[in-house]
């Protein structure tokens, strides 16, 4: 499919560019009809929703505050007066506004909406639509005119979801700031314009494709309005992520050699199999959410998973699209420079990351312990988590709506932007006033009003003393339908918002065990099918629950504790959102899997060519610590800009994977899983042989067939013999000399398989002789280099026997690859 896409790139492009055009265009013509569902089956809250559903239906519309304070006298003088009615008369005149209550309203009728000491009021707006489809003009215009009557001495503020909508950063914002920065990520990696734009343009097409099909399917189920957000969050990270493994891997083969479209179908063949398999776990990750049987989460894993899959599809056919229309220029110019007069170059890890890499080696247990010790103390905060809801209380001090918040809670107590509602099913009207009289009398309680019946139901609208994120709200719910209720004898259910939302704290907490068992199950049997191990799954098992425990420390700490919100400017502390768990740990465990696949996949090809775990371990670290630092960089830009996105689960999401990608790749990949296999040796790869027998073989790479067709040059006994076996190891052997047969001392050698990895690499003696390993039978590429003469590669045939194979160099011959 690689080669098809590679050479009917043109075709590929048209089909990518028809499927963004048309889908954008569809969903434009649709819109939205995301739908917020909180309900969670068979809890007290729900049956309560229920119940209130069936005797009071819900407005059609959206409800919000106009709240006014005044510094001196009351809110019912003449010349406050004279400044709010005129306001709220205008707004409800305007096209989109149904109704506006007033505490001016004739006969006292609005009396409870001015609190007890008279210098706070408040003023319902309800509008004709929800929320998300109330004009943002009309809105725009409803708090021009109420902060109009504004002067010295007299404050307004307002506060609702509609409110909510117009003070949110300009859609895409979030986006933009996180493709911008994975791009100068991307250019300083490459060196390139061009190999910087493939990774973005691939994961930009697959975000708007995904999004789009995203609002279709909000027309046909339930998906939350955070869910987009979500899909964002990911797609866009894992989407760059593919990518940028792909191009890597494509431009290593150029280097090496290659022709643009070999080096294009074996990058895919490669690094697009782990792809594939990355991406399949991630939506297999977020497919475990569920497990958790909560219909709100239902949306989510479609939005998701929908932009997961359309990321890998991007990344395996548009992108070597893309890589057939780029060919050389996916070079940079100095790097193109550099083959054509040097030649190819034999890949060898170097610099900080083999240094880096010898080093872990040397002190596995020092590394080891430091890197367990940083992820502990980060993870000592989520012994403290709470999890609750976040509200307008949290937002931003400089928001309208936190200060209608703060102004509310002010005049009419902490509880009432939070009041519960008990919804008491049937009985006369003696007993619901005596219930009401005991809620009323009830400690944490502040004010109780009952609503008149209708279809035998009664509401009670009970307000705490505590603010609806306090513990001791939760303890004021729990003392109504442990204790108030029960003892009262009549049918009722405790609900409102803050029940809600405790529910599904509990819920969650309920079930959590059970989702993180299965994930980490999954995650343990695929590691171990790909692999052929039963400690590296395992290993990998308990660094994924490191990680998520490190990454809930941090939301901790920053979210509940508040230790630099204000920094951050994401508004008040409180506690973490209770679905935020389930769906951080799914996207956790498939970005973790992702980097534990890169990582132990090359680690595994050396084990199974060396048997050398020490090397293995080295040698893979080496090499792929630079693309999965690459890699976990660009994701902490795109996650961390999600704090611009103007929602707080955003930015809580954004935060934590940010915060559980960087300790991820920079302390577990880089330090922690490698210091634990060197510690482990070769009972890293132990599998019992019964077991073995019976599992499935999953190849994460490809096996390396000899090609056919190769022609091999007569280079002494064995060559060619065996040619496509599948002989055990052996070795080529052989001297480098000159025309003159003078021998080349320190001569660089290396065996490189047919996918452009290299397998082995010495250098020539005093006496130019050498010798390279060889791992089985089949076709190599042996890449000779000398500061003093012109580069030579060969492509050789290795039988079962060893392969004689001198190698002449002379001072000026043509570049033999060029």
């Amino acid at each position: 499919m690689a080669r098809w896409c590679y050479r009917h790139r043109l075709v590929v492009l048209f089909l990518w560019v028809g499927a963004v055009l048309g889908l954008g265009f569809a969903g434009s013509a649709a819109g939205t009809n995301y739908a917020d569902t909180f309900t969670l089956p068979n809890t007290d809250s729900t049956r309560a929703y229920d119940l209130m559903q069936k005797a009071f239906p819900e407005r059609s519309g959206d409800t919000d505050t106009v709240v006014w304070k005044v510094d001196d006298g009351t809110v019912r003088d003449d010349s406050v007066r004279g400044r709010i009615e005129p306001a709220l008369e205008e707004i409800g005149r305007m096209k989109g506004v149904g109704e506006v209550s007033s505490p001016y309203a004739a006969q006292g009728a609005g009396a409870a909406q001015i609190s007890r000491d008279g210098r706070i009021a408040y003023a319902q707006i309800t509008f004709t639509e929800q929320a998300n489809g109330v004009p943002k003009a009309l809105v725009e215009d409803v708090v021009d005119t109420a902060q109009d009557a504004e002067r010295a001495g007299l404050r307004v503020e307002l506060g609702g979801q509609a409110i909510t909508r117009i003070q949110e950063p300009p859609t895409g914002l979030a986006e933009m700031v996180g493709i911008l920065a994975a791009a100068v990520v991307l250019f300083l990696a490459f060196g390139s314009f061009f190999a910087m734009l493939l990774p973005l343009v691939v994961a930009i097409a697959a975000l708007g494709t995904g999004l789009m099909a995203t609002s279709l399917l909000s027309h046909v189920t339930d998906v939350p309005e955070v869910a987009p957000l979500l899909g964002s969050l990911i797609g866009l990270g894992v989407g760059i992520d593919y990518a940028l493994f792909i191009v890597t891997r494509h431009r290593r083969g150029i280097l090496r050699g290659m022709k643009p479209e070999e080096s294009a179908v074996t990058a895919l063949n490669t690094s697009g199999r782990a792809v594939l398999f990355a991406g399949g776990t991630v939506c297999i990750a977020l497919a475990g959410m569920l497990v958790m049987n909560m219909r709100f989460l239902d949306g989510v894993v479609v939005a998701t998973s929908l932009t997961v899959v359309l990321s890998v599809l991007a990344a395996v056919t548009l992108l070597p699209a893309l890589l057939g229309l780029l060919g050389m220029r996916v070079l940079s110019r100095r790097q193109r420079a550099r083959l054509a007069a040097a030649g190819p170059e034999p890949e060898e890890a170097s610099g900080p990351a083999a240094r880096w890499s010898a080093y872990v080696q040397r002190r596995p247990r020092a590394i080891a312990a430091g890197a367990l010790l940083v992820m502990l103390v980060l993870a000592l905060p989520v012994l403290s988590i709470r999890l609750g809801a976040t509200d307008q209380g949290n937002h931003q001090d400089s928001t309208t709506t936190r200060q209608a918040y703060d102004l509310l809670a002010e005049g009419f107590g902490p509880g009432f932007n939070g009041p519960l509602q008990v919804v008491v099913d049937g009985g006369d009207a003696a007993d619901t006033d005596a219930l009401a009289a005991t809620i009323r009398s009830t400690d944490g309680v502040a004010r109780v009003a009952a609503a008149p019946p209708a279809e035998g139901i009664t509401v009670i609208q009970v307000v705490p003393t505590s603010s609806p994120q306090s513990e001791r709200t939760d303890q004021l719910i729990d003392r109504l339908r442990d204790d108030v209720i029960p003892q009262s004898g009549a049918s009722a259910h405790v609900g409102g918002v803050t029940a809600v939302f405790k529910d599904f704290a509990a819920v969650t907490g309920e079930r959590l065990p059970y989702f993180v068992a299965a994930i980490i199950s999954l995650g343990f049997l695929l590691l171990m099918v790909a692999f052929r191990s039963l400690v590296v799954p395992l290993t990998a098992a308990l660094m994924n629950l490191i990680a998520a425990a490190a990454s809930f420390g941090v939301l901790v700490a920053i979210f509940q504790w508040g230790w630099g919100t204000e920094l951050l400017g994401i508004g008040k502390e409180g506690p973490i959102t209770a679905f935020l768990p389930v769906i951080m740990l799914s996207l956790l465990f498939g970005l973790s899997m992702d980097y534990q696949v890169f990582l132990v996949s090359r680690m595994h090809e050396e084990w199974v060519h060396t048997r050398d775990n020490a090397r293995a371990v080295r040698v893979g670290l080496a090499e792929t610590s630079r693309v999965i630092n690459c890699a976990a960089l660009i994701m902490i830009c795109v996650f961390s800009a999600f704090v611009l996105s103007g929602d707080m689960e955003g930015a809580m999401a954004g935060i934590g994977l940010a915060a559980a990608v960087a300790l991820d790749a920079f302390i577990l990949r880089t330090a922690l899983v490698p210091a634990a296999m060197h510690l482990l040796g070769n009972s890293n790869w132990w599998l019992p042989a019964g077991l073995e027998k019976r599992l499935p073989h999953l190849a994460v790479e490809p096996r390396e067939e000899p090609a056919a067709g190769l022609h091999a040059p007569v280079a002494g006994a064995g060559a060619g013999a065996g040619a496509g076996g599948d002989g055990g190891s052996t070795v080529i052997h052989g001297f480098v000399r000159t025309p003159d047969g003078a021998p080349v001392e320190g001569a660089a050698l290396t065996l490189l398989s047919k996918g452009g990895r290299q397998l082995d690499r010495v250098t020539s003696l005093a006496d130019g002789s050498y010798i390279v390993s060889v791992p089985s039978a089949g076709s190599y590429l042996l890449a000779v280099t000398d500061r003093d003469h012109p580069s030579r590669a060969r492509h050789l045939l290795v039988g079962t026997e060893p392969l004689v194979y001198d190698v002449e160099l002379a001072e000026d011959e043509v570049d033999a690859v060029n």
